[in-house]
């Protein structure tokens, strides 16, 4: 049953509300400022890289991923899409600040941020760029421009489907205003069965619903297996061994647990190692970290101190002072901690240490990640209530070599069986694609 019209109005109403806002919301150093400044000219940057660069005479797919999460699962796809469609363009386009260098190296012809999603912006995008097929991905569908898409008779499709029995778009009023743009997809690729039936039940149609799976799982295992061991910011750990927990994706609530966990595993484990990077490493997060570690007794350097010394020194405790790096930095784990499991914000992923061959432990609130919930039943992941839990579990598997070896093992298999999603995913977008040109012959 199509969404009355209200249910737009009211969406496109507040979105020109909080355009207009942009210049006072724009001051400042924040992520949001940070992001409003940078979509000021994004509709005239797309519309000139497509007066300028579209080839009409081929095929241009549109990806388009929130942050950096949904953006390596948008670039799994996206490379398995390029080896099957050699001729096409490629845009990705994205809404954080914190994707503007997963960004910056994605295999596209253009790479930039989303402009606001208003129906004036769309009609002038759409007429410079001409996509063939947009995609976005995990959640994150945009309206207004499924709508202008649709009318321009442009497929559009969400890969990486996701949508846990706690999210805010199973509930009014997002459940609403999303129901009319989900029922104009063409292909809703969900990454499991529960994630399937949740689209269908706030209006995906069910010709265009499908199981694909996580491709996000085959961008974590090709992200584990070219890690460099020789690039200068891992080559000091491979230098000198020893028993190492990686933290990834920390935030304060994750931190303030943590450290009296490593405390107390460093008392129990000799020579024991601690990595810890932060969800968000700017200076007003690192520092206080570091000095808090300082605090409790580590001997401190940020990441770039050692890659610049070219080795750990006496260093034990290491704070991770950029992004990119964290995949990597799991292979050289011994037991890793995601984070976000304390919080709200939602579990970072459990796919790369996995990925690795680690087992991982985290907070309470994992209900958000299909793999977390799949991997806790298997024995990779581990999930604890308090900052006692924490230093159990690394307790038990620093102790006790063939336990970790086992539960990585599990994190292992459950990243080898479920392997394949971004060639299935991209076959299916193809099909797609294929179908539409068919039709508007």
């Amino acid at each position: 049953m199509p969404v009355p019209d209200f249910a737009r109005i009211v969406y496109t109403t507040a979105l020109h509300a909080a355009h207009l806002a942009t210049p006072v919301a724009a001051i400042g150093d924040g992520k949001v400022a940070r992001s409003i400044r940078a979509r000021r000219d994004a509709v005239a940057r797309l519309c000139d890289w497509g007066v300028a660069s579209r080839d009409p005479s081929r095929p241009l797919i549109w990806f388009h991923a929130p942050s950096v999460g949904e953006g390596l699962q948008a670039r799994a796809v996206l490379e398995e899409a390029r080896e099957l469609l050699a001729d096409a363009q490629w845009v990705f386009t994205h809404f954080s600040p914190s994707a503007e260098k997963l960004a910056a190296s994605m295999p596209a012809d253009f790479h930039g941020y989303l402009p606001w999603d208003l129906p004036g912006n769309w009609r002038r995008v759409l007429a410079a760029v001409r996509p063939s097929a947009i995609v976005f991905t995990k959640t994150e569908i945009w309206p207004n421009l499924v709508r202008a898409a649709t009318a321009a008779r442009i497929p559009t499709a969400l890969t990486a489907a996701t949508l846990p029995e706690t999210s805010s778009r199973l509930k009014w009023p997002t459940r609403s205003i999303l129901r009319q743009p989900l029922s104009q997809l063409a292909a809703v690729q969900a990454i499991g069965q529960a994630d399937a039936e949740g689209f269908r039940s706030i209006g995906a149609q069910d010709a265009a619903i499908s199981v694909t799976g996580d491709p996000g799982i085959d961008s974590a295992v090709r992200r584990a297996r070219t890690a460099d061991p020789q690039a200068p910011w891992l080559a000091p750990f491979h230098a000198t061994s020893a028993p190492t927990v990686v933290a990834g994706s920390t935030w304060g609530e994750c931190e303030v647990r943590l450290r009296p966990a490593l405390r107390a595993a460093r008392d129990q484990t000799d020579g024991l190692r601690i990595v810890i990077a932060p969800h968000e490493p700017t200076p007003g997060h690192t520092h206080p970290l570091i000095e808090g570690l300082e605090a409790d007794g580590w001997r401190v350097a940020t990441l770039a101190e050692v890659e610049a010394d070219g080795a750990v020194g006496e260093a034990n405790a290491i704070v991770v002072d950029r992004v990119g790096v964290l995949a990597g930095l799991y292979t050289i784990g011994t037991v890793a901690y995601v984070g976000g499991g304390f919080g709200s914000a939602g579990l970072h992923s459990v796919l790369e240490p996995a990925a690795a061959g680690i087992p991982t432990v985290v907070g309470p609130n994992y209900r958000s990640s299909a793999a977390a919930i799949d991997m806790l039943k298997e024995g990779g992941v581990r999930s604890v209530q308090d900052a006692d839990g924490l230093a159990a579990v690394f307790a038990g598997w620093l102790g006790d070599p063939e336990q970790r070896a086992s539960d990585g093992e599990s994190a292992g298999r459950y990243i080898d069986r479920h392997s394949g999603a971004a060639r299935t995913s991209a076959d299916g977008l193809l099909s797609i694609l294929s179908q539409s040109h068919t039709s508007n012959r």
